[in-house]
């Protein structure tokens, strides 16, 4: 299943920007369950309930998403079509309410992906000891799963397979391809959400990281290495971005898996991505597609592309 762009929609910037702002996106209901962390704090998952038996599919967003994003609409749609269940759990403080711990989430939150997956499987389980169970992760969420997946080798099996979507798989040369030229559209984006949340953080814990080098980062470097990094038990933005980086243990995970980026991604260019994976890796890189983009169709385009694209590798294995 190749993907080919539209003609209507060339080069990598426009086939990231259109279908995450204007590209029509199906809406799906979904029912909010909100759960304790173990360390006391909270996050909010969003549940589509699919036909009893049938497979789930668990979806983890990307930076500042939500199970609101193109992406993650787009993806229930298919599997409501299908009769499939559906999960998104929100990483911290993306839901829509800030989370109460002295923390956030990163590209490496292994973590927080084996808590949330081990529950969900418990759960799944109970129910339906012999449905299909499946964890996708697009942008940050797709770098963070491969990372679970390759740090687990052979207790990731808890997951039949597992999809990343546009995985920003070496940080170091994605956060360098985001400080520069068209790309800071990108980072500022990001950033205008970011540090109101943080200083929302500061107005819970005081002195938790200083306020002023956070207001003056200009790039993800800069806010990564006053925020980010030391939050989550990093040094600083070099050491971050080099132990969470998902290119490092590809040749480690040991259950199926398919990692798809465009070569023309913004976030990551195509000179940067890994050649070489453990044989049940599936190494798919498109010409086109942007970053977690993928639009179909005459103007102004559907995205049905990539869900059917995960949903399909996974239906190997049904």
């Amino acid at each position: 299943m190749n993907y080919q762009a539209p003609a209507w929609l060339p080069g990598g910037h426009l086939q990231t920007i259109l279908p995450a702002l204007w590209i029509p996106r199906p809406a799906v209901a979904l029912r909010r369950e909100r759960w304790q962390t173990p360390d006391q704090d909270f996050i909010d998952v969003d549940f589509l309930d699919g036909q009893p038996g049938q497979p789930c599919v668990v979806l983890f967003h990307g930076l500042e998403g939500s199970s609101q994003s193109h992406y993650a609409q787009a993806l229930m749609y298919a599997l409501q079509q299908r009769g499939w269940s559906g999960v998104i759990p929100h990483f911290r403080g993306c839901s829509g309410e800030l989370n109460q711990a002295p923390r956030f989430y990163h590209s490496g939150d292994s973590n927080e992906i084996n808590w949330i997956l081990r529950r969900l499987h418990q759960h799944w389980r109970t129910r339906y000891t012999t449905a299909r169970f499946f964890a996708a992760g697009v942008s940050l969420g797709g770098n963070a799963l491969l990372r679970w997946t390759g740090e687990s080798q052979h207790q990731a099996s808890l997951a039949d397979a597992v999809c990343a979507v546009s995985a920003p798989l070496d940080l170091a040369q994605g956060g360098a391809a985001l400080s520069g030229g068209l790309n800071m559209l990108y980072t500022r984006m990001f950033l205008k959400t970011l540090k109101p949340k943080c200083l929302e953080k500061l107005r819970q814990f005081p002195g938790l990281f200083d306020q002023q080098r956070m207001l003056a980062a200009q790039n993800l470097y800069e806010f990564d290495n006053v925020v980010t990094a030391p939050l989550h038990g990093y040094r600083d933005t070099d050491d971050y971005w080099h132990r969470a980086s998902a290119r490092w243990i590809l040749n480690d995970i040991r259950i199926p898996a398919l990692v798809l980026n465009a070569r023309n991604d913004p976030f990551l260019p195509g000179q940067h991505l890994p050649r070489q994976a453990a044989p049940c890796v599936t190494l798919d890189y498109p010409q086109h597609g942007g970053h977690v983009g993928f639009a179909t169709g005459g103007f102004p385009g559907k995205l049905d592309w990539l869900p059917q694209k995960i949903l399909g590798y996974f239906e190997q294995f049904v």
